[in-house]
């Protein structure tokens, strides 16, 4: 399996463009996957220079319902004419950070043709399964960050109920591909149990000390190996890694080959 990180915040290659936002490409033995479009065209850009023909790509799959994952859903639907799209079904709910700023998806997508809503757990094939996790017990705090949503014209904390999770098992190894782990990175990794879990951790807000340290370190128990890009926030990732020798990064253009 290769997962290849079509964008991402930060890259070590000057023929990358970056911006806040996430899209990984990931070829298992049966499948050609897009794991999220970031926010603009910028992932179809990077993929041309990479080589990867998107248009190849037999199944898409949206993390949630946030403008940083989703922008470029209709580019995505332009380039490739086949591939279905599986989104939850709260994922177009009108989503804001604090009070002013929408950072929901375009509402217009919402009724294509090629868009599959969800179900909890949405088993696809035999290697993968999205599942939600809305029914599980959470164990552990569930930070909002001020990330709202609008319902009957008032704004609440977002329970992100419009985020999933992608399980890959091949050659013998659970593979975990989560967006920006809004539910929390210890239960996800708790629930799900994986040998390699992808993903950002959304500790951007988070600032390098004794709290991080503590979380690292926690972390660094769990019989997993970590990837981390995005919305974990550069600074905090080198932190922890001081602390995890389970902890890789992951930035724009870099391929990960399990």
């Amino acid at each position: 399996m290769i997962i290849t990180a079509l964008l991402e915040n930060t890259s070590n290659r000057a023929d990358m463009q970056t911006e806040h936002g996430l899209s990984l490409y990931i070829e298992t033995g049966t499948h050609k996957i897009l794991f999220d479009m970031g926010q603009t065209d910028m992932f179809a850009e990077n993929a041309e220079v990479l080589g990867i023909d998107l248009s190849r790509v037999d199944l898409a799959i949206l993390s949630h319902g946030h403008y940083d994952h989703g922008g470029g859903l209709r580019k995505f639907l332009e380039i490739n004419d086949r591939a279905p799209v599986y989104v939850s079904p709260f994922a177009f709910l009108p989503h804001y950070n604090g009070a002013e700023k929408y950072i929901g998806l375009d509402p217009a997508l919402a009724d294509h043709p090629r868009i599959v809503l969800t179900a909890d757990t949405q088993k696809i094939d035999g290697s993968l399964c999205l599942d939600s996790c809305n029914g599980r017990k959470r164990t552990h705090p569930l930070a909002h960050f001020g990330l709202t949503e609008k319902k009957n014209g008032a704004l609440i904390p977002d329970d992100f109920r419009h985020e999933q999770y992608l399980l890959i098992e091949e050659g013998g190894k659970r593979i975990l591909i989560s967006g920006c782990s809004h539910k929390g990175i210890f239960d996800i990794a708790e629930w799900f149990s994986p040998d390699i879990l992808v993903g950002g951790f959304h500790f951007s807000k988070i600032p390098p000390g004794a709290e991080l340290e503590k979380m690292a370190k926690a972390l660094a128990q769990y019989p997993t190996e970590f990837y981390t890009c995005h919305c974990t926030g550069a600074a905090q990732s080198e932190f922890m890694r001081r602390y995890m020798p389970n902890l890789h990064g992951l930035s724009c253009g870099q391929r990960i080959i399990l």
